[in-house]
């Protein structure tokens, strides 16, 4: 398994010209009500720093995928919207993402394998949880 975060990464840089944390994002935000979510929320969904977030989203922002706009709740905060053109870019990379993961880790491992993968994923979750 540690070759495959870079693997994953290499995958969508060639493919679809994003990296694995903009891909993230843009997953999260096309899946959130109304393609929007306050920057706090989208950070505790990611399982990111703020700090991590904020970088990245200042990049994403400058080549045209989110928009940051003062929060129509509080004013404090900022809410993240998927303009269209992240929302194109995530339409487009999602098929072949979906297809490079099925086809490298669950295609490669028998039933019983991918239920012990499972098993032990949720194991390893649980202790990530707990040490926070």
């Amino acid at each position: 398994m540690w070759g495959y975060p870079p693997a994953l990464d290499r995958q969508l840089s060639q493919d679809a010209g994003l990296s694995t944390g903009e891909y993230s994002v843009l997953s999260t935000l096309s899946e959130a009500p109304g393609r929007q979510l306050r920057a706090g929320d989208a950070a505790a969904d990611l399982g990111w720093e703020r700090s991590r977030l904020s970088h990245l989203l200042r990049r994403m922002e400058a080549k045209g995928f989110i928009e940051r706009v003062a929060s129509l709740c509080d004013k404090r905060g900022h809410d993240v919207h998927l303009t269209q053109l992240g929302w194109e870019a995530i339409e487009a990379a999602a098929p072949q993402h979906v297809t490079f993961i099925r086809e490298t880790l669950f295609d490669t491992l028998t039933v019983e394998e991918q239920r012990a993968l499972a098993s032990a994923l949720r194991k390893v979750h649980q202790a990530a949880n707990r040490a926070n």
